[in-house]
């Protein structure tokens, strides 16, 4: 949902119908992200994926009237083949007009904050949705808020949908120890973007916001110190810098001849000081660092990792 809540309003403020789906339940589908969603537009324009592209298929037949509803989709025999699934995997699915949410859950989508949806459930017509937010008194909302997670629930009469916005890790850089970030950092159930495009790099590290964290790498001074000002600019807690005391002071140099000296929020060298050498260890050590960050702990920041 907050993937797409940006193009969702930019339809709303144009005067366009979009369409928002959210994936309420799956059978068969394997590992579903629930804070995903696809906003749909007149003449077949589509952002985003549900349950990693499996249900590409079925979004352009959804029925998209003035009236929110669920639906359920079966994938085909040839659709089950082509995404290895079992045959007769299924979804169900909320199909909502934007313009049928309540205004106040724009701002919330835009802070990736945490937060619920319900609407009354007849049969498979939804009726208005009201917002929930963290320390509602609804007794069955309130402990599928506080359970930190995303996720949907259906009873007989209505449909709770609860977002959690899941931490992204924005990683320029390749290689051993850009891989091995990537990898430890979907165990902790973040998502991540690791590119060793410098334009691109850029682009993620200024979307970033306080739920998230940068790690810039590399031994192009040039790129990688501008990727950093990047982080700089952006919003993200964490902004690790890996490479050695030297690389270090290489991009301080480079930056501040640009007129950005305030380094403070960068971790530099990266992570904690753990004595890592292997990839492996490197990447426990930013995490660790990055988690310390974000969860406000004392830890030490003075290592001297070397890419």
């Amino acid at each position: 949902m907050f993937g797409v809540a940006l193009t969702a309003a930019s339809c709303l403020r144009a005067g366009t119908d979009v369409h928002l789906v959210w994936l309420v339940a799956a059978d068969g589908l394997g590992d579903c992200d629930a804070t995903e969603a696809v906003a749909l537009t007149p003449g077949g324009g589509r952002m985003g994926a549900l349950a990693q592209g499996r249900l590409d298929g079925h979004l352009g037949g959804l029925p998209r009237g003035g009236v929110p509803v669920m639906v359920k989709v079966t994938l085909s025999e040839t659709d089950a083949l082509i995404h290895a699934v079992q045959p007769g995997s299924s979804a169900t699915l909320a199909i909502v007009p934007g313009r049928s949410l309540p205004e106040a859950v724009w701002p919330l989508l835009f802070e990736r904050a945490a937060f619920a949806l319900s609407a009354p459930l007849d049969e498979h017509r939804l009726g208005d949705f009201t917002l929930h937010v963290a320390g509602d008194s609804d007794e069955v909302v309130a402990p599928l808020l506080a359970a930190g997670r995303s996720t949907s629930v259906v009873t007989s009469n209505r449909l709770i949908s609860v977002f959690h916005p899941v931490p992204h890790l924005a990683v320029f850089g390749g290689g051993p120890n850009g891989q091995a970030l990537e990898a430890a950092a979907r165990l902790l159930g973040w998502n991540v973007s690791r590119t060793t495009d410098t334009e691109q790099a850029v682009g993620l590290m200024t979307g970033l916001g306080p739920l998230d964290s940068a790690v810039v790498m590399g031994h192009d001074v040039e790129s990688s110190s501008r990727v950093l000002g990047a982080a700089l600019e952006g919003r993200a807690r964490y902004i690790g810098s890996l490479g050695s005391l030297r690389m270090q002071e290489q991009r301080a140099a480079w930056l501040a001849y640009r007129g950005i000296d305030d380094l403070t929020r960068v971790h530099g060298p990266a992570g904690l000081n753990i004595g890592a050498s292997t990839p492996a260890e490197i990447a426990l050590s930013v995490l660790a660092e990055a988690v310390a960050v974000h969860r406000e702990a004392p830890a030490a920041r003075t290592t001297k990792q070397h890419e």
